[in-house]
């Protein structure tokens, strides 16, 4: 099959022919009809991931068909079309448990601790835990939109910062999941308080519902999020990863508020100074989001299927495998974080 190739890191892939993986027993394999370029394949590939081992296959949004399945699979079968969570679970441990499949034991993490889905076939493990069917009326490209980006910021939203309509979010970064953010908090009847320093991705937030935008390059961005929400966001979400964005996003909530950090902080930043002192005296919330637990997944599509929601909007560019290591490379810039690109395939 085609996929794009790390040999090393930093250095440009290659798209080259490699060899079919085969179904793992109990698993799947999938033939993947449109995956996501995030900027988690971008730290990968730079890396920042230590589960990956070269040679490598990035990729981790995605939505398919199933083309074979290993023995043992009762309830997923070819022709089914599909997707799976980023993080994929082992069904035994304890997260996977006690429903935290997110947070498996085990880390198989299509694109980064196994082959992803840069490529033609992808194989998902323990598929009966891990595959996801779709609505027939969703297409291949909005789930991959879907991805670890919208997933991410619906576990962000609502199951980690519990927001409720007539709350106020802040939103530091509208990127991918920034957008995503301020796409689901709306639909919950939330306002919305968009930060960035792109005035093309607020002018995208104010598109998908943000109530005010913020350019973070002017001023005391903390300050400036609780003049307008009357006292400061109930919640708030890093969703770039820097001591900047960490602290703002905290300073910025009101007492009791929830800070939900989503943007990897890496390198010098991988231990941000966190303003304790405003945690203790306001009784702060500072939560970790990880990903989305499988058993999520049904109430996201819902609100996909009825138009709540509309991944799609956020695509912005549609390419095929040759165009991706290029694509994979620009991750890094602020131009390239403005909506999504999705990869067509096969």
């Amino acid at each position: 099959m085609r996929a794009v190739v790390v040999d090393a890191f930093g250095a440009p892939p290659s798209v080259r022919e490699v060899p079919d993986p085969e179904p793992p027993p109990g698993g799947a394999l999938v033939e993947v009809r449109a995956t996501g370029l995030c900027r988690s394949d971008w730290h990968g590939w730079m890396g920042h991931d230590p589960a990956i081992r070269l040679p490598h296959i990035p990729g981790h949004e995605f939505a398919g068909v199933v083309v074979a399945v290993g023995a043992g699979v009762r309830d997923v079968a070819p022709g089914d079309r599909v997707t799976a969570p980023f993080c994929c679970g082992c069904g035994r441990c304890e997260p996977c448990r006690q429903g935290h499949t997110q947070l498996c034991d085990v880390d198989h993490q299509p694109g980064f601790s196994a082959p992803g889905t840069f490529a033609r076939l992808v194989a998902i493990p323990v598929a009966d835990l891990n595959v996801v069917a779709l609505p027939d009326d969703v297409a291949f490209a909005d789930v991959a939109a879907l991805g670890c980006r919208f997933m991410t910021a619906h576990a962000a939203v609502t199951v980690r910062g519990r927001v409720a309509a007539g709350e106020w979010v802040a939103v530091h970064g509208c990127g991918g999941v920034g957008l995503s953010a301020v796409m689901l908090a709306t639909a919950l009847g939330a306002g919305v308080v968009a930060a960035d320093v792109d005035p093309r991705a607020l002018e995208l937030a104010r598109g998908l519902g943000a109530v005010h935008l913020l350019d973070a390059r002017d001023g005391d961005v903390a300050d400036r999020v609780r003049e307008l929400t009357g006292g400061g966001a109930h919640a708030s979400i890093d969703a770039v990863g820097s001591a900047a964005t960490c602290a703002a996003s905290v300073l910025g909530l009101r007492k009791r508020g929830r800070h939900l950090q989503v943007g990897l902080l890496t390198g010098a930043e991988a231990a941000p100074p966190v303003p304790m002192a405003a945690v203790i005296a306001r009784e702060l919330e500072v939560l970790g989001v990880h990903g989305m637990a499988v058993d999520r997944y049904p109430e996201l599509l819902a609100l996909v299927a009825s138009g709540a929601v509309a991944p799609g909007r956020l695509v912005r560019r549609r390419i095929g495998l040759d165009a991706a290591p290029a694509a994979l490379a620009a991750m890094g810039t602020a131009e390239a974080a403005a909506g999504i690109t999705v990869i067509d395939g096969p």
